[in-house]
């Protein structure tokens, strides 16, 4: 198994959090709040029903399982053990059938069945391991030609240390101290830069927008915190 590019802290910090994943009121809160929305981003342009997905960086399975309910036939992928068995377990509970987990880095992943997935996710990931080209070129190795590849990260710039730093682990404490490091954090010309190296084209940029008084969160036009992009392989 090739697991050179991970973090160990980071794996020790969400399995440490594990059996917290589908607590909607735990440290996860803001992903339940925000899987819809990106649910349905992805669903519109790829069309899940049908498709064979892999969700690189599945975690406990939140997105896995309900692009699973969409009708796909789902892999997810990661490297903490305790959360792959924490998304097993809760697939055997909410009986969702078509998706299934396995421990393996996206590159190895990639080295196994390369051009396999008609749609690859990797979201809220990338900030958490040392080299997220690596991630990316794999990605992009995984979809079919003509597939969709979907990223989500955080942008790099004084709002977003504002906003996703200090705001929402020290003032609101929507997540844990020490989620997010600030110098990891990356910038859309980045990640398209990242994404046409490793032959995808972006299509297009989402910004995900959160007011703490109404605890609502939206999708925008503002890419300056959160932002999700769709990428395409070459035919």
């Amino acid at each position: 198994m090739n697991n050179t590019n991970v973090d160990p802290a980071e794996l020790s910090k969400f399995s440490d959090l594990a059996h917290r994943w589908w607590d909607p009121e735990s440290e996860f809160r803001p992903l339940h709040h925000i899987n819809p929305l990106r649910l349905e981003w992805i669903h519109q342009q790829a069309n899940l029903t049908g498709k064979r997905v892999v969700d690189v960086g599945c975690g406990g399975g939140i997105l896995a399982e309900a692009m699973a309910s969409k009708g796909a036939d789902v892999l997810g992928v990661d490297l903490a053990t305790k959360s792959l068995k924490v998304a097993q377990l809760h697939a055997l509970e909410s009986g969702v059938q078509n998706v299934r987990y396995q421990e393996i880095s996206a590159e190895a992943l990639a080295s196994e069945q390369a051009g396999q997935f008609d749609v690859v996710t990797c979201m809220e990931m990338l900030e958490h391991v040392p080299d997220p080209a690596s991630v990316v070129q794999a990605c992009a190795k995984l979809v079919k030609p003509g597939g969709w590849v979907f990223f989500s990260t955080l942008n790099r710039n004084p709002k977003s240390f504002l906003f996703a730093i200090v705001g929402a682990e020290y003032v609101l404490k929507l997540l844990p101290r020490g989620t997010h490091e600030y110098a990891r954090f990356i910038k859309p010309s980045e990640l398209s830069q990242w994404a046409r190296e490793a032959g995808l084209n972006v299509q297009g940029f989402k910004g995900m927008e959160y007011n703490p008084l109404s605890r609502r969160y939206w999708l925008s036009q503002d890419t300056s915190v959160n932002y999700l992009v769709a990428t395409r392989r070459e035919a």
